[in-house]
């Protein structure tokens, strides 16, 4: 059974930094594209990073870009979204997510279970 399942998030004052893992099990992830996505409580999720399978495409959303990274080591199956200069509005709950092809508005068709970073101010 495919699985992902997120990791690190917490909670971090403003300005801070937190790095997010998301390690897939139950079969290979490394020919998927992944991406992070968050949801905020009354608002809708969106994807803030993908990431193409071979890491050579990346896409950020506009909110997030300049201060988040994603990366991956297919060798570990492993996705990371490295966040820096944290804003308030960055608390939401983070889930990762594997799909066909990187974007911010793909399909995906497996998700992880979510990790809540909270910012504060």
């Amino acid at each position: 059974q495919a699985q992902l399942v997120e990791s690190g998030g917490g909670l971090v004052q403003a300005g801070g930094s937190l790095r997010l893992s998301c390690a897939a099990s139950g079969r290979t992830f490394s020919t998927y594209a992944m991406g992070w996505f968050r949801q905020a409580p009354g608002k809708e999720r969106e994807c803030v990073a993908s990431i193409s399978w071979t890491g050579g495409i990346r896409v950020y959303a506009d909110s997030v870009k300049g201060r988040f990274t994603i990366s991956r080591d297919n060798a570990k199956n492993t996705v990371y979204l490295q966040m820096n200069s944290l804003k308030p509005e960055d608390t939401a709950v983070y889930y990762c997510a594997a799909g066909g092809a990187a974007g911010l508005h793909t399909t995906y068709h497996y998700w992880g279970q979510g990790t809540q970073v909270t910012v504060s101010s």
